[in-house]
């Protein structure tokens, strides 16, 4: 990459906001302080114990905020080396070239030769520097400085690298005397500083086209390269992100990938399906077209004529389309989908984490949250890891603290079945209402008058209830005191999966009552409506933030030059930060589709289809928001999901009992399917195709006696349900057929999920974890890696020696 420094001069350099004043030295971290703040002791301590440390500040008031100072923060070559060994960041030595590249890349050159351009693929040209990354790398080390790649000490270290580096320090250097009074994010929190962000490296636009004059910066690369919506068909430069961003944001990017990829054949699957049952014609509902002389029993009690089953057939053509063996078929394949696509996952990560050096990194010991501190600074305990002392939760107070967030959860779940039952109760006089309206169409078409207003009401629960359960857990999980940052997160992130997972999940309760079609019609107008209220929230929100500061910029009576010049670090300020859940909004949101593309697949075979459009969507999305409206986030590293990677498996499972209970209980599929070998036509014969269905209707409508409504009725009306008619010695009592259904029912749990889970675990035991091929390369590479480090040392001594004039010797000494 080019930067400015190479054709400008000093002052343009300085003045683009990517450097000292003096415009060589780079701009590493940015805090951003008040003149008006009371805490100039803190931050005068702060900054002075931060250029002990070896770090060197610069100040400069803003252009647009006269109340506004920027702190710009510059880490010397010899402080990144001491730091860099410090925290053991792995830099590179050697290229990597062992007996098996050979054979590989002559052998994907042959390959490649028959076959045509992957257009989804970036051209090499578009990424030129990407390939610096295959090297052989080892934890730095100041004494073996000799062994590593040192081409320019300038750009030896990443700017992500030198940022994180000075992440660290910040977080580590005191502001006042004691030991807990130290790291920037407490000064943050008391309004000391504003904000702390590393900057971005420039523009991501140019006035000049990028294939003719290449790209101005990383910053630059990546928008022309990932954000923009005509890449939307391209495979994401996983490693340009990864670098300027960190490992945390590139694994969730690389987790989205996958994810979207993996949806392709699932979403022609279930297109296929789909369109299947669209051209089947089964003779059930030609029975129920053609029934024009069967009286369905009425619905409501005042204004409400009798209806025709015929006058049904467009419903049930409907409910057809989503009620059939295919669904069967596709909930297998969607369960089996769910495991390879984890497992798969495992060996994409593996891959992952070894190209970016991540296979022997650690997370670091955690500080502690200044809330835990400040709550249990009386009760000490020896940390078994840094052998100090520090505050320390005792058991009893953890448990009952526990108890009551446990018991504020389950406070939620009822609120939200509270809601469940005030829809089935809506649903069922609605029914009524909607069965005697005066307005003959919505008389005649009820069904969908009901289940459309239903759920118009579910999305409106849904929506409210996920404003209240942000704060609930907000509160819960504050309760709880956790002891870092990261259990706060991983605990937050389950309370928010679980409120929303039941939150959007009530529409399965509201649907055991009728088909298919009106789980199917929640699912979909749920799932469209909320991914659009979920982007408009990730990119129109912060669009018309950063729109609403420049207008304020304006008023402040800035001219449109003056504007244009700011310096990066103050164009940066103007943006707005990353959500304060950092990814854990982004994986909420993808985890809740995973499980409504699996969960409810038996009802919504389209779900899968809906699923990728939006995520493909989504990536860009993202990739624009990360890029052009987001100031720039500390790059962290990560070596995988997290907490995710376990709420993914747990939804796999669940997937598995939902669409057992699907199929089984909202479907007419296993009363179709008793009918056929048990009392249809072809009884002991063998299931024979759709022949075997004629009389089916009739068989699953019961008879009522008009007269016993006394509305003035006469004669029978039929219902559906399994039940002696009027006219027996039982009347209305359950038939024999009732039972059969119900133990097919259960039987079919049983079977469905014993077979699918037996499946899901063997194509588990199949694949194993980490592809054949990365275990030998990380075996080789481990063995070349000693012999080049023993080659390096004795090179560096024979020319110590020929250097002091002693005598040259190949052996080593």
């Amino acid at each position: 990459m080019h930067h400015q420094q190479t054709s400008d001069g000093t002052d343009a350099m300085a003045s683009s906001g990517l450097f000292f004043k003096d415009g060589k030295k780079r701009i590493d971290y940015i805090l951003v302080y008040k003149k008006s703040s009371l805490q100039v002791e803190k931050r005068s301590t702060f900054e002075k114990n931060l250029r002990a440390e070896g770090l060197m500040l610069e100040r400069e008031p803003a252009v647009t905020n006269s109340d506004i100072m920027f702190v710009k923060i510059h880490c010397p070559w010899e402080t990144l080396c001491k730091y860099a060994e410090r925290m053991n960041i792995r830099m590179p030595f050697r290229k990597k070239c062992y007996y098996t590249d050979w054979r590989s890349k002559t052998m994907g050159r042959e390959l490649k030769s028959w076959l045509p351009r992957n257009p989804m693929k970036l051209d090499k040209e578009a990424l030129p520097d990407l390939e610096e990354t295959d090297c052989y790398t080892a934890p730095f080390s100041r004494a073996r400085i000799h062994h590593f790649t040192i081409n320019n000490k300038d750009s030896f270290f990443s700017n992500s690298t030198r940022s994180r580096i000075v992440h660290h320090m910040l977080q580590r250097t005191k502001y006042e005397d004691g030991k807990s009074k130290m790291g920037i994010n407490r000064l943050l929190n008391n309004g000391t500083y504003e904000a702390a962000f590393p900057p971005h490296e420039g523009s991501h636009k140019s006035r000049h086209p990028i294939k003719t004059h290449g790209a101005q910066n990383h910053r630059h690369l990546l928008y022309e390269r990932w954000a923009r919506w005509g890449m939307w068909y391209k495979y994401q430069p996983l490693d340009l992100i990864r670098r300027y961003f960190g490992e945390k944001i590139g694994l969730y990017f690389a987790w989205l990938g996958w994810y979207t990829g993996m949806l392709i054949p699932a979403a022609l699957v279930g297109l296929f399906v789909f369109f299947m049952d669209c051209l089947r014609w089964i003779p059930a509902n030609k029975e129920i077209c053609e029934a024009n002389e069967t009286i369905m029993c009425p619905m409501c009690k005042r204004n409400c004529t009798l209806q025709k089953l015929n006058e049904s057939c467009i419903y049930a053509k409907v409910t057809h389309l989503f009620d059939n063996g295919g669904t069967v078929f596709f909930a297998i394949f969607m369960a089996i989908w769910a495991t390879v696509f984890l497992e798969f996952w495992k060996r994409r990560r593996a891959v992952l984490t070894y190209d970016w050096d991540l296979i022997d990194w650690e997370d670091e010991e955690e500080e502690l949250r200044p809330q835990f501190e400040a709550k249990y600074s009386q009760v000490e305990r020896v940390n078994p890891i840094t052998g100090k002392p520090e505050p320390f939760q005792p058991f009893p107070d953890k448990l009952s603290r526990l108890m009551v967030s446990v018991s504020g959860i389950f406070f939620m779940i009822s609120l939200v079945l509270t809601a469940v039952f005030a829809v089935v109760v809506y649903r069922l006089v609605a029914m009524e209402q909607f069965a005697s309206f005066k307005w003959y169409f919505i008389k005649k078409y009820w069904q969908f008058a009901t289940s459309g207003t239903g759920v118009c009401i579910n999305f409106m629960i849904i929506m409210s209830l996920n404003v209240v359960y942000e704060k609930v857990a907000y509160l819960l999980t504050d309760l709880e005191h956790p002891r870092t940052e990261s259990e706060w997160e991983n605990s937050f992130a389950l309370k928010m999966f679980l409120f929303q997972f039941v939150n959007l999940n009530i529409i399965f309760p509201n649907s055991q009552r009728t088909h298919n079609p009106y789980l199917c019609l929640q699912m979909g107008v749920i799932m469209v409506l909320k991914q659009m209220w979920n982007n408009f929230m990730e990119l129109g929100y912060p669009l018309l933030q950063n729109w609403w500061s420049r207008r304020k910029m304006k008023r402040r009576g800035q001219s449109m030059e003056h504007k244009i010049s700011l310096p990066q670090w103050e164009k940066d300020w103007n943006l707005q930060p990353m959500n304060l859940h950092g990814l854990m909004d982004e994986y909420l949101e993808m985890v809740l589709q995973f499980g409504f593309t699996t969960i409810f697949v038996a009802a919504f075979p389209l779900a899968p289809l809906l699923a990728l459009l939006n995520n493909i969507i989504e990536i860009r999305l993202d990739a624009y928001k990360f890029v052009t409206q987001w100031r720039r986030p500390m790059p962290a590293r990560a070596t995988d999901i997290g907490i995710w990677y376990g709420i993914l498996e747990g939804i796999g499972v669940l997937a598995v009992i939902t669409n057992a209970f699907v199929i089984a209980i909202t479907s007419d599929y296993i009363p179709r399917f008793v009918y056929a070998y048990k009392y249809g036509p072809c009884t002991d014969q063998g299931y024979r195709q759709e022949k075997c269905l004629k009389g089916y209707v009739n068989s699953s409508l019961s008879v009522f006696d008009l007269s016993e409504l006394g509305m003035g009725y006469s004669g029978y009306c039929r219902y559906r349900d399994y039940r002696a008619p009027p006219w027996s010695s039982t009347p209305y009592e359950f038939t024999l057929q009732f039972w059969h259904v119900l133990a097919a029912r259960l039987a079919f749990i049983i079977v469905f999920e014993h077979l699918v889970f037996g499946i899901k675990s063997f194509i588990a035991y199949l694949i194993p974890d980490m592809p054949k091929d990365l275990c030998d390369r990380m075996r080789r590479e481990k063995y070349l890696v000693q012999e080049m480090m023993y080659e390096a040392e004795l090179e560096h001594l024979q020319r110590e020696r020929k250097k002091n004039g002693k005598q040259y010797h190949h052996e080593w000494p």
